[in-house]
């Protein structure tokens, strides 16, 4: 098994973990993220006033809507992510004497990985979207009842056929910024420690994953809840409905002010540092593990 196989299993193992960690911040986020109408009683004040709603309305398991498909989503993600990333970094490792990635390779690195990965996996994050936010319902007897991952992939493809499923995607691809900012960041943080103080532990990997994440969410979060509202099911009303990530900015301008561009930010943050932190922690640990295995698994 190659080393971007394993790469990619470790990552898409230590995706699975960091978000079981904060799925409840990913929920929050993206409520606040796609919330246009602040005057409504339902309506969410901010992140501690969205928890208790939550809880009081749909209790513990409404924090956890759409888990499933966003475990799937971020092993997927990941696992595609961490391949083309690291055979990426395996080509120019070959082709040059140093095996530390320039600036400009870890962004071309992560460009190419990220589209992959953003081309690939839109349709889950489409669905996840919808059961995160409540936005994909079917009636019962007496109220609405969420109908699941595949009644949601099934709804939004007879209802606005296969291509919405790419909804989201321009501002998805955009956001390739996102992980080219925090990939390269993490390179060359790593390299810059390990010159000065070697061999680097679980701690100093999840500090350089937090670090870097929060250096590419706070640079790229007005085009997050672009991407988060596209991905819903565009409303019939022409002022709601964004007909591209251009149109979606003016809009959000026009009726929320700078402010709209930002909402969930803080929790967005919190979630997306301490994810990543997780995830590189996890993946580092996990990638040694499964190298061993399979060393063990050779000898047999």
């Amino acid at each position: 098994m190659s080393d971007n196989v394993v790469h990619a299993l470790a990552g898409a193992g230590g995706g699975i973990i960091s978000m079981l960690l904060t799925y409840p911040l990913v929920s929050i986020s993206s409520r606040l993220q796609v919330q246009k109408d602040t005057t409504s009683p339902d309506s969410y004040k901010d992140g501690v006033d969205a928890f208790q709603k939550i809880l009081n309305k749909e209790g513990v398991p409404g924090l956890y809507s759409g888990l499933n498909s966003a475990l799937f989503g971020i092993a997927v993600t990941n696992g595609v992510y961490y391949f083309f990333y690291e055979w990426t970094k395996s080509t120019f490792e070959k082709s040059s004497k140093s095996k530390a990635l320039s600036t400009g390779q870890s962004m071309i690195a992560g460009a190419i990985a990220g589209a992959a990965t953003c081309i690939t996996t839109n349709p889950i994050w489409v669905v996840n979207t919808r059961l995160t936010t409540k936005k994909s319902f079917t009636e019962g007897e007496g109220e609405a009842q969420p109908i699941g991952a595949l009644g949601t992939l099934i709804r939004i493809i007879q209802e606005d056929g296969v291509a919405s499923l790419w909804q989201g995607l321009v501002p998805a691809l955009y956001l390739v910024v996102n992980p080219v900012i925090q990939y390269t960041a993490f390179e060359q943080a790593k390299n810059w420690l390990a010159k000065r103080k070697g061999k680097l532990g679980n701690a100093d990997f999840f500090l350089l994953g937090a670090f870097s994440k929060l250096i590419a969410t706070s640079l790229t979060y007005p085009y997050i809840v672009i991407k988060s509202r596209m991905q819903l099911k565009q409303s019939s009303d022409e002022s709601q409905r964004y007909k591209s990530v251009l149109d979606g900015f003016r809009k959000v301008l026009k009726h929320e002010g700078v402010a709209g561009l930002y909402k969930g930010l803080y929790y967005k943050l919190v979630q997306s540092v301490l994810t990543a932190a997780f995830l590189f922690m996890a993946k580092e640990s996990l990638f040694k593990y499964t190298l061993r295995l399979l060393m063990l698994a050779k000898m047999k």
